[in-house]
């Protein structure tokens, strides 16, 4: 097992640490790193073997394409065929910030980093560490989410020690991470933009950006090859069963009182809004309060990844409100459900 460095933010204004991370994301090394959305784990995009070490230390399919970080806007031209108007506009809205968009790749991209695609989803992260990171490595970054493959994202440097400490030469504790959502991906190669995944920058806000409607395909299964990661494999499931339960909080009560009853040896636990913990005769994970859709995006994979730590056999997850930024909350809960919703 490799020694595996871990510096707090600060680190990087020493001019050591700093030649250190620019060796090792050169030399086709990973790195880890803090974003605004989720942590990162991060090589050299333009580097074939490089962007391979990132599928082999996440146990991610090779068909999962990865999501470039750059740290200026204009380095953007330097890796796609073209730039839209409409593109220009998402990019002047929300750059930097947690909006991946998808272009034409050209040439300089490898097929490896893309999932063997002729897309490209490219991002530019408003982490100042993030950035810094990408600056020092001097080329820009893939960086899926810093978790192993199928398991909750990584929003707290202990997640991330937990899943790569001795597999990865670099991590870089940056604290929580601010939004706790992986970036909103859109397709930008076709005429109308597409929402492939949503996240905290939501359809209303791109639609009236851009002062047109856009598609959102984020609820379909894909089958095929995706261009978005986040769409087609199970995603952030705990080991225990994961049932949301949609309907009235006194209803979800009395099923999980009744299921509780009816397996006495089985370990439970709830995940719900705040104003609900009180109901329940079983532990509770709370993501935040029903008014602040923020606070339980920031919770979100945190509650999940306490799951696990919980040794809980049966999860039951309060259905949120879809409205607004509890649309990507119910896209995340839905694949960590495996999809498995109960009408009350």
């Amino acid at each position: 097992m490799k020694q595996t460095l871990c510096w707090s933010g600060a680190d990087l204004n020493l001019i050591e640490n700093q030649q250190k991370i620019h060796e090792t994301i050169q030399s086709g090394h990973l790195v880890i790193f803090p974003t605004e959305t989720v942590y990162g784990i991060g090589a050299n995009a333009l580097d074939p073997q490089a962007s391979k070490r990132i599928y082999q230390a996440k146990g991610r399919p090779s068909d999962n394409p990865l999501i470039v970080h750059i740290s200026n806007k204009e380095d953007v031209y330097q890796y796609v065929r073209f730039v839209s108007e409409t593109a220009e506009t998402l990019m002047a809205a929300f750059w930097p910030g947690p909006l991946t968009l998808i272009f034409e790749k050209n040439e300089r991209i490898p097929l490896e980093t893309t999932g063997g695609l002729s897309t490209v989803a490219i991002r530019l992260p408003s982490n100042p560490i993030a950035r810094q990171v990408i600056d020092l490595a001097g080329v820009p970054i893939a960086a899926p989410s810093a978790n192993i493959s199928g398991k909750p994202s990584s929003t707290l440097f202990q997640h991330v020690f937990d899943d790569f400490n001795g597999r990865v030469d670099i991590i870089i504790d940056g604290g929580p991470s601010e939004i706790g959502l992986e970036s909103t991906v859109i397709d930008m190669t076709s005429e109308i933009p597409t929402i492939l995944r949503p996240g905290f920058i939501t359809k209303k806000m791109i639609e009236s950006a851009l002062n047109m409607p856009i598609y959102d395909l984020s609820d379909t299964k894909p089958t095929g090859n995706v261009k978005s990661p986040g769409m087609k494999y199970t995603h952030y499931k705990p080991k225990g069963d994961v049932t949301i339960l949609k309907g009235d909080i006194e209803a979800m009560r009395d099923y999980v009182r009744s299921h509780h009853l009816n397996h006495p040896n089985q370990t439970y636990a709830v995940i719900c809004e705040s104003e609900y913990v009180t109901l329940f005769d079983v532990p509770v994970r709370a993501l935040g309060s029903v008014h602040d859709q923020k606070e339980m995006a920031h919770n979100l994979f945190a509650a999940l990844r306490d799951m696990d730590l919980w040794a809980v056999d049966y999860i039951f997850i309060h259905h949120l409100s879809t409205d607004d930024l509890g649309y990507a909350l119910m896209n995340r809960l839905e694949k960590a459900a495996g999809y498995q919703i109960i009408e009350l």
